[in-house]
């Protein structure tokens, strides 16, 4: 049995700001965290979102995506349950046994960014950086384990 705290991602689909989430976690923590990602309906990972992650050096053109229902479904348990979508989605999500630390980060969809190729880059490199910002910062501070409290919510 692992020490280590499981984190999961939830977004829409799975498929662009849990995808980036999960990535970055598992680079700066990976030590100290398991970490899934998953979605209230998954779809296939966004190429804007590869694109952009392979611009920091992550490979996401082999990632899949999954159901959080079927995570559910398998009696997963997870220390940390965060979604990273809109907030009326947020209510969707279903509550997993055992889960004390549910978090809403709203970052903005990926799939809606408008515009010339560039342009849509442009979003989602910023919803990417933000992404990155509070996956490193979760309290306003540098991350580290110990700042992690049992019960809280931000």
């Amino acid at each position: 049995m692992s020490n280590k705290l499981r984190v999961l991602f939830i977004c829409v689909h799975n498929s662009a700001r849990s995808q980036m989430a999960e990535t970055f976690l598992r680079d700066f923590a990976g030590d100290q965290f398991e970490v899934e990602s998953a979605g209230l309906t998954p779809t296939e990972v966004n190429p804007l979102v590869i694109e952009v992650m392979d611009e920091l050096g992550f490979d996401l053109a082999g990632n899949t995506t999954q159901s959080v229902f079927d995570l559910y479904k398998q009696g997963k348990i997870y220390d940390y349950v965060i979604t990273v979508c809109d907030d009326a989605i947020e209510e969707e999500c279903p509550t997993f046994p055992g889960v004390t630390n549910r978090w809403h980060w709203p970052f903005q969809d990926p799939a809606k960014a408008q515009g010339s190729h560039e342009e849509k880059l442009k979003q989602v490199r910023d919803i990417r950086d933000q992404i990155k910002v509070r996956v490193e910062n979760p309290f306003g501070q540098p991350f580290k384990i110990e700042t992690i409290l049992p019960g809280e919510r931000i």
